[in-house]
């Protein structure tokens, strides 16, 4: 009898542990902890920056009237001068030979021989052939060079690929080194080509008049964006693969679960990005953190 208890104890315990192993375990499936964003309208900008430098299409010649000794000089290398300004005062051999006397002789006769030069334009000094007071020049004499202010232009050179954004009436922007910014029209093209770089010279003038130096390199900016208001997202709403061929986003469609949502992009700047299709509704929710390595459809849990 006591045999037969103690085996019937083993039984009931070996029942006891078979029961236990076939109890159903409770297995909850991880979440994702993210936060969400909505979609914004706006137009990110894609500016064409190419190089540009400063150009004087136009040269005013000041040459000597008259055989005559440069008595005066009003101006120097690199002034900035306006047109009808003094720029030398010239006396004829004749004068030099009566010196000041002819005065006494008559009065009326104080101008006689004496001719003041001035610039036929305005602009900037570029050379200056002639400064030296006291100095015999024949007539004819290149005295100096005044590059026209009205005729300043920055010579662009436009990879041939971009023909048809960079064009005669389009508008640009030059930024100067020192950071100023001026509006500026491409004009028409030069006729000749670079053969091994395959860039076509254009001519971008400022809508102002500007004295600058020749030869100022500058960035001469092409807006490209596309016309009209796009979909826009924080740039780390979007996912992409490892070959960066394709893009997609993680869109909420009910309160914790997000599936994948392949998009096609347009510009981008260093915080957004333009979503060109599809077209999102505008209370969709887009995780912005998060999203990073989610499947296809997967638990999350939105936080703050």
């Amino acid at each position: 009898m006591k045999n037969y208890i103690v085996l019937l104890c083993l039984l009931l315990a070996l029942g006891a542990c078979h029961s236990n192993d076939n109890a159903p375990a409770n297995h909850v499936r991880p979440r994702t902890a993210v936060q969400i964003t909505q979609i914004g309208i706006g137009t990110i900008c894609d500016d064409l920056v190419l190089s540009g430098t400063s150009v004087y299409l136009k040269r005013n010649l000041v040459t000597s009237s008259i055989a005559a000794f440069i008595t005066n000089v009003y101006v120097k290398l690199g002034d900035h001068v306006r047109k009808g300004q003094p720029l030398y005062l010239l006396e004829s051999k004749e004068r030099k030979a009566l010196g000041n006397d002819i005065t006494k002789v008559d009065p009326s006769l104080k101008s006689f021989g004496l001719i003041t030069l001035t610039a036929p334009a305005s602009g900037i000094i570029t050379t200056f052939d002639k400064q030296q007071t006291g100095e015999y020049v024949l007539e004819g004499t290149q005295l100096c060079t005044i590059a026209a202010s009205n005729d300043l232009a920055f010579q662009v050179n436009v990879p041939y690929e971009y023909a048809d954004l960079v064009k005669p009436g389009k508008k640009c922007l030059i930024t100067l080194p020192d950071k100023t910014v001026y509006k500026a029209t491409i004009t028409t093209p030069l006729a000749t080509m670079n053969v091994t770089e395959q860039t076509q010279v254009l001519l971008a003038r400022p809508d102002q008049d500007l004295f600058l130096p020749e030869n100022l390199l500058a960035k001469v900016a092409f807006d490209r964006s596309e016309p009209g208001n796009q979909q826009v997202l924080p740039k780390t709403c979007v996912v992409s693969d490892e070959l960066l061929k394709d893009f997609w986003v993680m869109k909420l469609v009910n309160d914790s679960t997000a599936v994948k949502v392949p998009v096609k992009t347009g510009n981008k700047n260093n915080t957004s990005i333009e979503i060109l299709s599809p077209t999102f509704q505008k209370g969709d929710k887009i995780l912005i953190t998060g999203n990073y390595g989610l499947a296809d459809t997967a638990l999350v849990t939105v936080t703050q």
